[in-house]
C-alpha cells in the first residue's frame, strides 16, 4: 500500500520577523486547513494512498485526523514530540526508514530544511507556510495532494517529476571541536552575536556567504546574490558573495532582505563556485545562519561553507500534474446506471 507522509511545523511563520518585518502571520488554524486540504487531494486517485501524519502539541493533527475524508486511511506517526525542530527531523527520519513514498512539509525554509537534513531520497512536495520562503511553494494544499498522490500511487513516476536541490554545509573548527551546520538556500555569516530565528533588518550586520540558488525575487542572500547573477536551484554549484560597506563600494544592490524590507548593500566580491568547492569566511565574533535562521556562534575563527549535491529531492507539483494528465491518472471509470423501459 502507497503512504504519504504529512509534516506540519507549528512553529512556522510565528518568529519576530512577523512583527519586524511585513510577513503576513501564518496561524496554527490556516495550517490546520492547509493540512486538511492536502488530505482532500490526495482522494484525486481512484486508490487514495494512506497518510501518516506528524503528531504535535497544538491540535493541529488531531484536528487533520478527525477532518479527514472519510474514504482515507490517515494514522497519526507514534514518536516523541518535544516542541522544537527535533520534531520535524525526527519525522522525515521515520518517514524515511518506514519507506513513505511521499512526503508533503508544511513550512518555512528552516522546516524543509530539517526534513532536507533527514529525508534521503523520499521525494518532499514542500509547501509554504513559514517565514523565509525561498524553497518551498506557494501551492493550494489541495493540488500538493493531489500531486502526492500522483507520486505515491506510481502513476507518475518520481524521476520525471524531481528536481535534486542543492544544500550548503558550514564547518569550523573551534576550541571545543568542529562545529557544522546544513543550510538548504543560504548559509549566511553575521556580525551579530546572537542565536535565534531573527531577522536581519540592518546589511551592515551582514558579511555575505554562500547560496545555492540566486534570484532577485528570492528572500536574503539568495536575493542579494540573485540582484547580480541568477543561479537556478537546479544549476550545478553555488554562489559565494562577500559584502562590505555600501558608501565605499564598487557595487551596490537593491534587494528585499526580509518581508518588507529592502535594502541597498554593497558587494565586495561575487563567485561561483562547483561542488564541493569550498568558500572561507574569517569570524572575529558573530554568528553563521542557515537559511534566516542564525545557529552557530563562532569567535575567531574560519568557516568553510560548501556547496554540496546531496540535497532532497523536491517535488515540481505542475510538471506532476501535467504528467498525471499524460497518463490518464486522475480519469476515473464512469458509472453508468440502468434504466428499465
Amino acid at each position: 500500500m502507497s503512504r504519504v507522509g504529512l509534516i506540519v511545523n507549528p512553529a512556522a511563520g510565528r518568529d519576530i520577523r512577523r512583527l519586524t518585518g511585513g510577513a503576513s502571520v501564518v496561524d496554527n488554524y490556516a495550517k490546520r486547513r492547509v493540512a486538511t486540504c492536502v488530505l482532500e487531494g490526495l482522494t484525486a486517485v481512484s486508490e487514495p494512498p494512506d497518510a501518516l501524519v506528524m503528531p504535535d502539541r497544538r491540535g493541529i493533527s488531531d484536528h487533520v485526523l478527525e477532518e479527514a475524508p472519510d474514504d482515507l486511511t490517515v494514522e497519526t506517526l507514534e514518536m516523541l514530540v518535544e516542541s522544537t525542530a527535533a520534531d520535524t527531523r525526527r519525522a522525515a527520519t521515520r518517514f524515511r526508514e518506514d519507506d513513505v513514498d511521499v512526503v508533503v512539509a508544511l513550512g518555512g525554509d528552516g522546516t524543509t530544511r530539517d526534513v532536507a537534513c533527514e529525508i534521503g531520497d523520499v521525494p518532499v512536495v514542500a509547501v509554504s507556510t513559514g517565514t523565509n520562503n525561498v524553497v518551498p511553494t506557494a501551492v493550494d494544499g489541495t493540488v500538493a495532494g493531489v500531486a502526492a498522490a500522483l507520486l505515491a500511487t506510481g502513476a507518475v513516476p518520481a524521476a520525471d517529476a524531481t528536481t535534486r536541490h542543492g544544500m550548503i554545509e558550514a564547518r569550523a573548527e573551534t576550541a571545543g571541536g568542529t562545529q557544522r551546520l546544513s543550510a538548504l538556500a543560504a548559509a549566511e555569516v553575521s556580525t551579530q552575536s546572537f542565536i535565534g530565528t531573527r531577522a536581519l533588518l540592518d546589511p551592515s550586520d551582514l558579511r555575505g556567504g554562500v547560496v545555492s540558488r540566486a534570484h532577485p525575487g528570492d528572500i536574503g542572500l539568495a536575493a542579494i546574490a540573485g540582484a547580480v547573477e541568477c543561479l537556478e536551484p537546479t544549476e550545478p554549484g553555488g554562489v559565494a558573495v562577500r559584502l562590505t560597506d555600501p558608501d565605499g563600494a564598487a557595487r551596490t544592490v537593491r534587494a528585499v532582505l526580509a518581508p518588507g524590507v529592502t535594502a541597498t548593500v554593497g558587494i565586495e566580491s561575487l563567485e561561483r563556485l562547483e561542488w564541493n568547492e569550498p568558500a572561507e569566511f574569517d569570524v572575529p565574533d558573530g554568528v553563521v545562519g542557515a537559511d534566516g535562521e542564525r545557529e552557530l556562534e563562532l569567535t575567531e575563527t574560519t568557516v568553510e561553507l560548501t556547496p554540496v549535491p546531496d540535497g532532497p529531492r523536491l517535488v515540481d507539483v505542475d510538471a506532476t500534474l501535467s504528467a498525471g494528465v499524460e497518463d490518464g491518472a486522475l480519469e476515473h471509470a464512469g458509472r453508468l446506471q440502468s434504466t428499465e423501459d
